[in-house]
């Protein structure tokens, strides 16, 4: 398989090859890596890797841009097509341990992205969480590696049990993620947004009903300053007016669709097939920041990357 073409936002007929997107995301990974990181990487001992860790971070980033399902696919197509690219490719299980020790990596030059992407003056903030399973839930979890730390859960919204996790997250209305975080499936969702919600101030936070209490959302207010806006339930006393109602109603599409994005552009969070925790993570991190990735593509570049074209060959 050959990916050929990304849409270019500029005009409708221009595109670039894929050969030039990667170029452009190793040169903004790396341009990074060398400002931020140089200097302290290179006091580590060791014999220095022969596959750098802007490389790893590049086509791990890039892995969400390709229809694979699991990374032993798309190293093949890689070192099938571009290992003049990258002549110290590993093999996956090497690939998979080095990607495994820059989680924390992933997520420092995600929020450098967001701080190019954010407008300073942004007070409108979108929050939800998603059902993460990891598990089958009749599968015998005793000898996993999620034992003791994913747990069984419930998904109201599309009424579905699993095992897993959840992710909750804050982004912006157009969809770009600002801050994250994973918890327990059977986690309250209050319990798990208050992290990421200390990452903003001062703003107005529009969530579903399961943000709905106001003893909650006044106690956000006050260590925060941040306004959750939910619907009401048709047995409150205190209701919204109809317009008011309306209008987050129509926030709630908007939710919906950032995560829609996120679910079903490149790899699904939901079938990452992880055995353990640390992969399980890194993968997420890593599909977060190519979310955010696309979005600095289209600011910089006009270059959006949600529609590709591949044809085999």
């Amino acid at each position: 398989m050959k990916v050929t073409s990304f849409s270019h936002q500029t005009s409708p007929m221009t595109s670039i090859n894929f050969g030039t997107l990667l170029t452009t995301i190793f040169v903004l990974v790396d341009d990074w890596y060398q400002k931020r990181l140089k200097s302290t990487t290179a006091l580590k001992p060791g014999v220095k890797a022969s596959m750098s860790d802007s490389e790893i971070m590049t086509l791990a980033l890039v892995m969400d841009y390709l229809p694979f399902p699991g990374e032993t696919q798309f190293l093949g197509f890689i070192r099938a097509n571009y290992r003049e690219w990258f002549p110290n490719l590993l093999d996956q299980s090497q690939f998979n341990r080095r990607l495994r020790k820059l989680d924390g990596m992933l997520e420092q030059l995600r929020r450098s992205w967001v701080e190019q992407l954010l407008a300073p003056e942004e007070k409108y903030f979108l929050l939800d969480t998603k059902p993460l399973p990891v598990l089958g839930l009749k599968r015998d979890k005793r000898h996993s590696d999620f034992a003791g730390n994913a747990t069984p859960g419930w998904c109201a919204a599309r009424q579905m049990r699993y095992f897993g996790y959840k992710l909750v997250m804050l982004s912006t209305w157009d969809g770009l993620p600002i801050a994250y975080d994973i918890v327990p499936a059977n986690t309250d969702e209050r319990i798990a947004a208050e992290g990421v919600l200390t990452t903003v101030q001062s703003s107005h936070v529009y969530a579903d009903k399961g943000f709905i209490s106001a003893d909650w959302q006044a106690a956000i207010a006050v260590c925060t300053g941040n306004r959750i806006w939910t619907l009401k339930r048709d047995n409150q006393h205190l209701q919204h007016s109809h317009t008011l109602k309306r209008f987050i109603s129509r926030v709630r599409q908007r939710i919906e669709g950032v995560f829609h994005e996120i679910q079903n552009t490149g790899r699904n969070p939901e079938r990452l097939l992880n055995k353990t925790i640390d992969g399980f993570c890194v993968h997420i991190a890593a599909k977060i920041a190519s979310h955010t990735l696309r979005k600095l593509l289209r600011r910089l570049f006009g270059i959006d990357v949600l529609t590709f074209q591949s044809h085999s060959l």
